[in-house]
């Protein structure tokens, strides 16, 4: 979209929408296609387009975001009911909700780079979704009548996306789930609604071309958000308060904390969020963040790193806090680790450490495998290995780097592909150095590969420093002379077939259910999976088909509407049940025990 439009309220752009006639609504992506081509003028809080040469469209954005229908006007003779208003809220970014601040919260949203990230639940946010706390103790112990209803027409919306896949979730359904994210907000449920519109802004970008959509992330949104809805009515306790959510993160006072750098990484979000966050840990090795990241694009995500920190006075940086300390008092901290800014903190500059040098050293005597059960048990995903380069390995996305780390043979990815940041470049430098030893710290991709996300690691021809492979630029001089390569490493393992009801899965979520309708037989893939002792996936592979393609007739003869609840819960079991194997998967190939709890 090449309007630069505020930030509009997801009830303000369902509104809209609802208020159409039938007629309208059909032109309602056609009309969101020619006001992208159309002028416009931002004028302070206020953008102006030229509908035509007699016509003009206003946003009012008091504060940087439309909050009310009111806010946008037209001088069109259907107004205030026209296809204009409605095109231009459907056009425009979605906004975040409004909450109460208090001294020690950021607005930010978490990013998807981050450990507290994952599309997958609240206290582990979805991409571009607000900061989330534990619920609050007198909330009660079952889900009110007006949850119930909520998660019924979430569930109700999702499935109908489902059904259609992106080409066919148009503005229409795309507002029907906005609809249902705000009454879902409304009803104590900010986990589901944040997910809801998580999947909307990924129904844009797909729509739109946009580079930075992955087909992989809006299968974890609407699994999140179905997955959700569909165990909220039943659920009780813990599992319900876990389920709902809540808006904001508490900050809990912590005394003084003497910290060292660790590393940074720029932050760059499908959902127009970017910045940069700064890793630290204590003498105890125990982690911590400081975040910077609020709406933006690529030249905030490489600027970032240059501004000063958002804690107490320090005027350090966060290319300067990853290589030095810091010393500071009043601390609060949220659950995650997160570091408070709130007034009454104060932080002043300290000498830092480096990686081979205590305290951080210890992060890398930790063994392998409790890292990996650490980051598969909720921890903060983060693996400090190392490792000796062997090569590189090419794969769909892109050639990736391939390393030894104790006898493990494992695959190296660029944390982003954005061409803004220097992740593919740099992996592109280091697989030219084989023999190569390094330290590094990268963050686990739960697949059944061995494989993770580099993320930094020590200068290759100086130990005593590191490099952010996001923010820093590897030069070849920086490259030592090729060593011989270690011999004698695993080989990749024979990967069982799952890829044949993930490919289902993710075909279902991009083309929707008409895709896995047509004429065909399930028997054979149904079979190979069975042969690897998948036969529960081939069962759910079976059913699949089965709901995409069951058409009834009436007495008539007609066909009837298919049974998109039916379809949706087979593809919710499907989405599920690869998630989970993905996950004991990549717990075998690292020989890990995902049971485990996380170690000390």
């Amino acid at each position: 979209m090449s309007l630069d439009l505020p930030p509009v309220a997801p009830a303000v752009t369902a509104e809209l929408v609802q208020g159409l006639t039938p007629r309208l609504r059909k032109r309602l992506d056609a009309g969101i296609t020619k006001l992208a081509g159309r002028p416009s003028v931002r004028d302070g809080d206020t953008v102006r387009i030229a509908v035509d040469d007699d016509t003009h469209l206003e946003l009012h954005a008091p504060g940087g975001t439309v909050t009310s229908t009111d806010a946008i006007r037209c001088g069109c003779l259907l107004a205030p009911d026209c296809l204009h208003r409605a095109a231009a809220a459907s056009a425009a970014p979605i906004a975040e909700p409004d909450s109460d601040s208090d001294s020690d919260s950021d607005s930010e949203p978490q990013s998807q780079s981050l450990p507290d990230a994952k599309p997958a639940s609240v206290d582990e946010d979805a991409p571009g979704t607000p900061d989330t706390q534990s619920a609050s103790p007198t909330e009660p112990e079952t889900p009110t009548l007006d949850q119930r209803a909520a998660a019924q027409a979430m569930y109700d919306a999702a499935a109908a996306v489902l059904e259609a896949g992106t080409d066919g979730a148009g503005a229409v359904l795309q507002a029907e789930l906005l609809r249902a994210a705000h009454s879902a907000r409304i009803s104590g449920l900010p986990r589901i609604a944040a997910s809801a519109v998580s999947v909307v802004t990924q129904l844009r970008a797909a729509r739109g071309a946009d580079p930075a959509y992955r087909l992989a992330e809006l299968t974890a949104a609407l699994r999140d958000v179905l997955g959700t809805a569909h165990r909220l009515p039943g659920s009780t306790g813990p599992e319900l308060a876990t389920l709902r959510g809540t808006a904001r993160q508490p900050y809990a006072p912590d005394g003084s904390l003497r910290l060292y750098g660790l590393f940074s990484e720029p932050v760059l979000t499908a959902t127009g969020y970017a910045g940069a966050v700064t890793w630290t840990a204590d003498a105890e090795g125990r982690l911590y963040t400081v975040s910077d990241v609020v709406p933006g694009g690529p030249g905030r995500a490489v600027g970032a790193a240059d501004r000063s920190v958002r804690i107490g006075d320090t005027a350090l940086t966060h290319r300067e806090l990853s290589r030095a300390g810091l010393a500071v008092s009043g601390t609060t901290i949220s659950p995650t680790g997160r570091l408070g800014a709130g007034a009454g903190v104060r932080a002043v500059r300290a000498s830092g450490a480096a990686w081979r040098e205590d305290p951080l050293a210890g992060l890398w005597e930790l063994p392998v495998t409790d890292q990996v059960s650490r980051a598969l048990t909720g921890g903060d995903g983060l693996l400090f290995l190392d490792v000796t380069l062997i090569g590189t390995v090419r794969e769909a996305a892109g050639d990736c780097l391939l390393a030894d780390c104790d006898g493990l043979t494992l695959r190296l990815s660029a944390a982003h592909d954005h061409p803004a940041l220097p992740y593919r470049d740099n992996l592109r430098l280091l697989s030219a150095a084989p023999g190569t030893r390094l330290r590094v710290v990268a963050r686990l991709d739960p697949s059944p590969l061995r494989r993770a996300l580099l993320l930094a690691t020590d200068h290759p021809r100086d130990p005593g420093a590191h490099l952010d492979l996001g923010l820093d630029r590897l030069q070849h001089a920086d490259l030592p002379a090729p060593a011989m390569a270690p011999a004698g490493s695993s080989p990749a393992p024979d990967e069982a077939p799952l890829h044949l009801l993930r490919r289902r899965v993710h075909q279902a979520a991009s083309a929707g259910r008409c895709v896995l309708a047509f004429p065909g037989d399930s028997a054979t893939d149904s079979r190979r999976l069975g042969r690897y002792g998948l036969a529960c996936a081939g069962d759910l592979l079976d059913e699949l088909h089965s709901a995409a393609a069951d058409r009834s007739r009436d007495v008539f003869g007609r066909l009837v509407p298919a049974d998109i609840n039916r379809f949706a819960r087979a593809w919710l079991a499907a989405a599920h049940y690869t998630e989970e194997v993905d996950r004991s998967l990549c717990a075998a190939a690292w020989r890990a025990d995902p049971a485990l709890p996380p170690a000390p």
